[in-house]
């Protein structure tokens, strides 16, 4: 994972045995607020899981990487992602179609000008598949994890950790994500049910548009996101 960022999991039955019980929890829930003309639903923290990580009695596979775990998030996409929606500019629109939506997670785009801060310093991301499907898989930018870690090291350089959040990091942002454009491979991550993948909280991801196939209630992954300290999240 140090160069590439991202790590795919061999298939494990421990995976395979939390997928199928956060699959029964997913399918459950009120999936009616949509984005993107109604292809996609985001499930920020809505998954039931324990504090442990765990879903139903069935342990969370990673739960010793970290003390407490939030709700999972659970993101579905459906046939024709990604639609545009009334009010989405063109431009962001055709950013999610031929950039894959391409994001660091942490940098949260705030009011009309969409301005970033480092709001959420997430320590590494976990996906793993709920069901079976060949449409719309997580997209990786191979190391681009090195370059964005590098922009973000000069831009706090001299600030107080606890004062990160502080900073307007958005052309920085726009910048690097630029040079991972022009210098990183994008891969596209299968779903496979027993895998997982955990990617580095620098690493540029996104979701690829629609192309392919999926069961009936979509194509569903759920991601954990732990927070930890701000000293930390610059660290390799």
């Amino acid at each position: 994972m140090v160069n590439s960022g991202y790590e795919v999991r061999s298939f494990d039955p421990a995976v395979a045995r939390w997928a199928a019980a956060a699959r029964e929890a997913a399918i459950q829930l009120d999936t009616s607020e949509r984005r993107h003309g109604g292809t996609w639903f985001v499930g920020v923290d809505v998954l039931p899981n324990a504090p442990d990580g765990s879903i139903d009695g069935v342990p969370m596979p990673f739960a010793k990487m970290h003390d407490t775990w939030h709700a999972a998030q659970v993101s579905i996409v459906y046939p024709h992602y990604p639609k545009r929606d009334a009010d989405e500019t063109e431009a962001a629109h055709l950013y999610r179609i031929k950039r894959d939506a391409a994001h660091m997670d942490g940098l949260l785009p705030e009011g009309r000008k969409k301005r970033r801060h480092l709001r959420e310093p997430h320590g590494f991301i976990i996906g793993m598949a709920l069901n079976e499907a060949t449409a719309s898989p997580l997209v990786v930018w191979e190391g681009s994890h090195l370059i964005m870690q590098s922009a973000f090291t000069k831009a706090f350089e001299g600030v107080a950790p606890r004062s990160y959040g502080d900073v307007d990091v958005t052309e920085v942002y726009h910048e690097a994500r630029r040079e991972v454009f022009e210098s990183c491979a994008r891969l596209e991550i299968p779903t496979v049910v027993g895998e997982a993948v955990i990617l580095h909280r620098h690493l540029i991801h996104g979701v690829a548009r629609w192309d392919g196939h999926a069961p009936e209630e979509g194509r569903m992954i759920a991601y954990f996101r732990p927070l930890i300290d701000p000293a930390a999240w610059l660290a390799l």
